[in-house]
């Protein structure tokens, strides 16, 4: 449409199944009672959307969740070990067979909850997976069943492979 040249797909839809390798063609006819391109239109413009999610636009978006620490948190923790903080790994045997954190401890999300009791729920954990998915799982888990001192690592062992320890493999 820019350059002015070719057929645009004004009042049609191209529909393409790649797994067929065909292409076909729907003419799609002007709803003469759609509140944006109708007869009689009653959307004119676009809405705040700021305003309309009753976010104030002066304050900076927060992307801080108060069940998460950093890795840096996650290092000092492990390499301070008076503040008595455990750290656990979430995620599979074969992931962790892939790459893993000197130091923590593994119990996968699907056995947490049948392993439980071997966590002492008085304690400070510090939870990590892959990303950050499963442990936050993980910490929810862990908190319905009375452990107050939960936190899950943002980024999990790649943020660790990225901010920490450049030389862990990336999965």
């Amino acid at each position: 449409m820019v350059l002015g040249t070719g057929t645009p797909l004004i009042g049609r839809l191209l529909l393409y199944n790649a797994l067929d390798m065909r292409f076909r063609e729907l003419k799609l006819r002007r709803d003469p009672e759609c509140p944006i391109c109708g007869e009689h239109p009653r959307i004119t413009e676009l809405i705040d959307y700021q305003q309309f999610c009753g976010v104030d636009a002066n304050r900076a978006p927060s992307h801080d969740n108060p069940d998460e620490v950093t890795v840096q948190e996650m290092k000092r923790a492990l390499n301070d070990s008076d503040l008595g903080i455990r750290v656990l790994d979430v995620r599979e045997p074969d992931e962790y067979e892939i790459v893993h954190v000197h130091g923590v401890q593994l119990i996968p999300l699907s056995g947490l909850a049948q392993r439980i009791g071997e966590l002492d729920p008085a304690r400070t954990y510090y939870v990590h997976c892959r990303s950050g998915g499963r442990s936050l799982k993980a910490v929810k888990l862990l908190q319905e069943h009375g452990f107050q001192h939960v936190k899950s690592v943002k980024g999990g062992i790649v943020a660790w492979a990225e901010e920490i320890d450049p030389t862990l493999p990336k999965y």
